[in-house]
């Protein structure tokens, strides 16, 4: 039926008919088959499709609201505009930021796929990308804004840390793609800023360095620079080789008597690990009831503060080299601590026990049936280490292995 829509010719259309307005070319009421009256334009867009945009309910907006409404957006297709498709942009601007991205990727495809590599990637993206584009929306990111996010991310943390995001969001935004016809991923080739080759961890800390963190750990102004537990937590990564979440989370509930069963969620291989307790370890460990290490002081939440706590270890640690007329140190990691613990525990014990101390599944045959855990041979290995780091520190002049630290 084509005649002018107006309220009286809307008051008397019957169930499942439609009005096409005479004036405004594809302006459009229907009257659903529950009763309520649906304006909308139809229209062909630039690229030949037929679109209906629709432009309200009946009752939420009257039919000469309606109709300004309707002669608005056709000056704009006459203008070889697509107004349907630019609302829906606009929708998706609004509910597709990066963090949404994000939160989508790690509920959906991470969780789908049991990657191993997931606690890293939450990490990384809480750590470094959130707080730096986390509220801007993925059809405004540039090349030119992921690049300026990755400089900084070299810059605090190193340029393998830095290809370490840009692959993370790689593999995010390539999943965003195929689920989102209207998304472009700004990633291209020849971002990354160091060769595989290169991003294998090659760096392990030399004695002097060891001396550097172990004296630098006892110089911070602890409360203001690093929460009260991070000396014990950084002693505790280097003196157990594991990883620094593994440690960080460690809770008096995974002690039980004089050994640390680390969960399995929080290994990468995904099974518990058995940590013997030394006595170095016993006095970094303390004796809270919750989180071992915690920047709270009832230890209900355990110790995140990686980055800001590092920054000022390491500006503590340039400060003494400057002092002493020393050059500065080179970049290193937390994970470099864990490399340096293996290298150490390699003059005194065998490789296949080195192995098992740091949570390294042992490959073959021997992985699946030889289910010994090794404890003797573990805590031997390291009290080694214990005692090699002790001399190493105490070559300083330091006493490597405080009972009191707090």
């Amino acid at each position: 039926m084509r005649q002018k829509i107006t309220k009286s010719a809307i008051d008397d259309l019957p169930k499942g008919e439609f009005i096409a307005d005479k004036e405004i070319k594809g302006f459009i009421a229907r009257r659903l088959p529950s009763g309520s009256v649906s304006y909308g334009l139809q229209y062909r867009a630039p690229n030949g499709k037929r679109r209906w945009l629709g432009l309200g309910i009946h009752g939420n907006v009257t039919a000469d609201e309606a109709r300004r409404l309707a002669k608005k957006r056709a000056g704009e297709v006459a203008d070889k505009r697509d107004p349907a498709a630019e609302e829906k942009a606009a929708r998706n601007v609004a509910v597709n930021t990066v963090d949404a991205v994000l939160d989508a990727f790690i509920d959906i495809y991470i969780a789908e796929n049991g990657l191993r590599s997931a606690n890293a990637i939450k990490s990384a993206f809480d750590r470094l990308v959130r707080a730096e584009i986390g509220k801007e929306s993925i059809y405004s990111l540039t090349r030119s804004r992921i690049t300026t996010v990755l400089d900084k991310i070299a810059h605090d943390s190193g340029p393998v840390m830095a290809d370490r995001v840009l692959a993370y969001l790689r593999r995010a935004f390539n999943w965003q793609m195929a689920r989102d016809e209207q998304f472009n991923s700004p990633i291209i080739k020849g971002m990354a800023r160091t060769k595989p080759s290169e991003r294998k961890g090659k760096r392990i800390l030399d004695d002097q360095e060891i001396r550097d963190v172990w004296t630098a750990l006892d110089r911070l102004d602890l409360g203001k620079d690093a929460p009260d537990c991070y000396p014990r937590y950084i002693r505790s990564i280097l003196l157990t080789g594991l990883r620094r979440t593994e440690v960080s989370r460690a809770h008096r509930g995974e002690i039980n008597g004089n050994a640390w069963i680390v969960p399995p969620e929080r290994m990468k291989h995904k099974l518990p690990h058995l940590v013997p307790i030394t006595p170095a370890l016993a006095a970094l460990f303390g004796d809270r009831d919750e989180f071992l290490f915690s920047s709270d002081d009832d230890g209900k939440r355990a110790f995140s503060g990686y980055s800001k706590a590092k920054k000022a270890l390491d500006r503590m640690i340039a400060k003494m080299r400057k002092t002493e007329g020393r050059k500065p140190m080179p970049h290193w990691t937390l994970h470099d601590l864990r490399r340096t613990a293996r290298s150490i525990m390699s003059r005194y014990a065998t490789p296949d026990i080195a192995e098992r101390v740091i949570g390294h599944v042992i490959p073959g045959v021997r992985g699946v049936y030889d289910l010994y855990e090794y404890v003797d041979e573990k805590r031997a290995a390291l009290e080694k280490l214990a005692d090699h780091v002790s001399a190493v520190a105490q070559q300083g002049g330091l006493h490597a292995l405080p009972g009191d630290c707090q």
